[in-house]
């Protein structure tokens, strides 16, 4: 039986990583059947119109991010309203996307997928600066420092960090303490640093229709 987030990459025809290893591995629904659900869907998939480009385009994004459609709105509507300050939307979009704590914890290599990454927040297992954050939309910032709190540090999924960041690429922007075991958001992340599955530009077309 095909889980349903691998029917969300199949109906966004993209992989978009929703299930953390498995995505790399030849089980991938992608792989194995890489058009949208439906015994028909090979022949029903057309031209899309300029509307349903944008729709796709941000449900690629909004689903990549693991967030609300409400949460996504708000974070462009966001970035609109500063457009007039000359801020570079797309990147400050992505900045707003990147800096969420779920994320952070994601690209640290400490949960195989966002979604785990949201769970794991959501129970306390995590230190934003020595204080206890469990909301997983936080906005982090450069030089916050992201640690495991001491008592989740046993848990399954949290017990082999070191291991785990010895075998890990980590980001650019990102540090890692190993006697610590403490990750550092040393800066912003730059376009180049993120390969989004998405033509993001055109999700501020959609919003300001």
């Amino acid at each position: 039986m095909i889980h349903a987030k691998c029917k969300i990459c199949r109906r966004l025809g993209e992989k978009l990583f929703l299930k953390g290893e498995k995505c790399m591995t030849a089980k991938c629904a992608m792989i194995k059947r890489p058009f949208a659900p439906g015994q028909k869907a090979k022949k029903r998939r057309g031209a899309l119109t300029e509307f349903g480009r944008e729709m796709r385009e941000k449900q690629k994004v909004k689903k990549w991010y693991n967030v609300s459609e409400s949460q996504f709105k708000h974070y462009v509507l966001e970035v609109m309203e500063n457009r007039t300050k000359g801020l570079d939307v797309v990147s400050s979009l992505i900045g707003k996307l990147e800096s969420r704590l779920d994320n952070i914890v994601f690209r640290m290599g400490w949960a195989k997928s966002r979604g785990q990454a949201r769970l794991l927040v959501t129970h306390g297992h995590f230190l934003v600066n020595g204080k206890k954050v469990d909301i997983p939309s936080y906005r982090t910032k450069v030089g916050d420092v992201i640690s495991i709190r001491t008592g989740s540090k046993g848990k399954e999924n949290l017990k082999d960090i070191s291991a785990t960041m010895k075998k890990y690429s980590l980001p650019k922007w990102l540090s890692f303490d190993e006697n610590s075991i403490e990750g550092k958001i040393i800066r912003l992340p730059a376009m180049e640093d993120i390969q989004l599955p998405s033509e993001v530009s055109s999700i501020f077309e959609h919003y300001s229709r």
